[in-house]
């Protein structure tokens, strides 16, 4: 890559990001800041808002040798920081010694959802077609993890999960079994789709419908998690994890690069409540939050 960068002053990055690990345009930035450093070459970032706010942190950080290109640096889930907050993090902690400028977005505070900034919605890309999307991503990501349809090939793309395996009356058992968790923020609604592309295409899915009814109490993390118990807990001979390659990695499952580590996965199958699973990586959102403080931009 370094090739093409040959004779630039500087490279300028403008691209909306969605304030979740997963989500890999922050860690192509990162590989061309890396690129651009070895020539000498200035990157300008031109932020935009976090989409989902910069307040709320969830999620743990990647455990050594679970690093991906769903994480090539180790932040949480939910990370509430824009792209030119993580570039400024990554530039320090992964000693990339990019000559980095961030152009701040105007006017944004943290405690801003996207709706609340006067900006019209683009989608980022072809599965991020609205903001309700974008704010359960954090945690229905994970379902990507599993054989289960993440709602790919509907228009409500991760706020619809399910199986083929799973019938209507079954959905409504799950809705009931995730209402009992009393999670905060999100209402559970069974459901029947048939999904145009990618899993289980063509055929019928049973499952849920995802209704976030105060985002600011909703925990998307701690939510997805909980879907993935439900389905392994109701369905326990056909729920079956990702095995395939994911993300250009061969030889580990595709949750543990999404969850950072293996915690997440062997904690389900072996039945940990949410509170066990949660208790795996609640010390380091609270790490998180005060040490990036250093990187941040906005009040």
């Amino acid at each position: 890559m370094s090739e093409v960068l040959e004779g630039l002053d500087a490279v300028v990055y403008d691209i909306q990001d969605i304030g979740t690990r997963y989500y890999t345009y922050v860690w192509t930035l990162l590989h061309m800041m890396q690129a651009c450093a070895a020539r000498d070459v200035e990157v300008i970032v031109l932020d935009r808002p976090n989409p989902i706010g910069g307040v709320e942190v969830e999620g743990g950080f990647i455990r050594e040798g679970y690093r991906s290109f769903v994480g090539r640096a180790s932040l949480p889930n939910r990370h509430g920081l824009t792209a030119g907050e993580v570039a400024r993090l990554v530039n320090d902690t992964e000693k990339v010694g990019c000559r980095l400028e961030v152009v701040t977005a105007n006017g944004w505070r943290r405690d801003q959802y996207f709706d609340e900034t006067g900006l019209p919605w683009v989608n980022p890309s072809p599965n991020m077609p609205q903001l309700d999307t974008a704010l359960v991503y954090p945690g229905m990501c994970l379902i990507e993890g599993t054989e289960l349809s993440e709602g790919r090939g509907t228009t409500r793309p991760f706020e619809v999960v399910g199986a083929p395996f799973v019938s209507y009356a079954e959905a409504h058992q799950l809705a009931t079994l995730l209402h009992k968790e009393d999670l905060p923020g999100i209402r559970f609604r069974p459901i029947v789709f048939t999904p145009t592309f990618q899993k289980h295409a063509g055929r019928r899915c049973g499952g849920v419908h995802l209704h976030v009814v105060d985002r600011r109490t909703f925990r998307p993390y701690l939510t997805g998690l909980a879907v993935l118990r439900a389905f392994r807990q109701l369905f326990p001979t056909n729920f079956r994890w990702r095995t395939r390659e994911y993300e250009f990695v061969k030889d580990k499952p595709a949750i543990d690069l999404l969850a950072g580590g293996p915690e997440v996965r062997e904690g389900i199958d072996a039945g940990w409540t949410l509170d066990q699973l949660a208790a795996t990586w609640r010390p380091g959102e609270q790490t998180f939050l005060e040490d990036r403080r250093r990187w941040l931009l906005y009040a």
